[in-house]
């Protein structure tokens, strides 16, 4: 079984989605994670709103696939 960070780790660089608690949905390439599962994308949308980098604080994530 692959531990947390390790299937993030395999995600890194990769086009994933994000949910937040607030039911936001955002999609965008995958620079960076932390043990807290603090997040940063790249190229992230969100509907219609484009986004050239976003920092998302791990307590806010619901899921990232």
């Amino acid at each position: 079984m692959e531990r947390p960070l390790d299937a993030l780790s395999a995600l890194k660089g990769k086009e994933v989605n994000v949910l937040l608690k607030d039911g936001t949905n955002l999609t965008g390439k995958l620079e960076a994670f932390d043990i807290h599962t603090n997040v940063v994308l790249s190229n992230a949308t969100s509907g219609s709103k484009k986004l050239d980098q976003i920092f998302i604080r791990g307590d806010m994530v619901t899921y990232i696939n």
